[in-house]
């Protein structure tokens, strides 16, 4: 639909009210990245200057944010977890554009978890507990508590830190993993969960359980994730079967 040309001020609403109604109908996932200035420019037909106004208003709403050097995204975008593909928790984040980051917060020799005794390789009831906190755009989104063999344990902070746990796994055994059961449920935030998540003690989070294998059905991975449930939502894409 053209826009109205009557004045500068118009054009620059209407642009507003355009980009707010396409935010909203999610017309910019997964990354929630926006077209450039120059892209909207040539789109509308207006002013480079025009274009600046409607985003910064957009911008004044809490419509978008706009980030030096990367552009103008939707502000508080959802990430979109889809259960219909195995990918770890931080690739998932990546994959949709995010800036994703992990902070390792613990590790640590622990006993194997009475409900997780499926690990394979802990030795002597032992496992690797791996906490690490799960940051976009530098602000906290989910920690997550992976429980692995204690082999995992002489990988240096700096590849726990920049890999994501599959990733690990298929490096330190040469062996992908290729199934998991997940199980996600709504969980009121303990304190030490809340203190590393910036929410208040008893918050609602969405707490994800997963238990992975590799192919010859050897439990590898034992995880809890809790997650802030504002930004965050899983998703699975399913068809309708004729008959059915």
């Amino acid at each position: 639909m053209d826009l109205v040309r009557e004045n500068a001020a118009s054009l620059q609403q209407q642009i507003v009210s355009r980009l707010r109604d396409e935010i909203a109908a999610g017309s910019y996932e997964p990354s929630g990245r926006l077209p450039s200035e120059a892209a909207l420019c040539e789109r509308f037909g207006v002013s480079r200057v025009t274009v600046r106004l409607a985003l910064a208003k957009l911008s004044e709403e809490g419509a978008v944010e706009r980030k030096q050097g990367k552009g103008t995204y939707a502000a508080g975008k959802r990430v979109r977890h889809g259960l219909d593909q195995l990918r770890s928790f931080h690739e998932s984040l990546l994959l949709q554009g995010f800036d994703a980051s992990m902070r390792l917060l613990a590790r640590a020799i622990v006993p194997v978890p009475a409900r997780m005794r499926a690990l394979d390789g802990a030795e002597d009831g032992r496992c690797l507990l791996l906490e690490r906190l799960h940051l976009v755009d530098g602000a906290p989104i989910a920690l997550g508590r992976n429980y692995l063999s204690p082999a995992v344990d002489a990988l240096t902070t700096e590849r726990l830190v920049a890999r994501p746990a599959y990733a690990i796994l298929a490096e330190l055994t040469g062996t992908p993993v290729v199934r998991a059961d997940i199980a996600i449920e709504v969980g009121m935030a303990a304190a030490d969960v809340a203190d590393a998540l910036g929410v208040e003690e008893g918050s609602p989070l969405l707490v994800m359980e997963r238990t992975s294998y590799f192919a010859n059905d050897r439990c590898c991975d034992c995880s809890v994730f809790f997650i802030r449930p504002e930004r965050y939502a899983f998703v699975i894409k399913t068809a309708f079967a004729p008959g059915q």
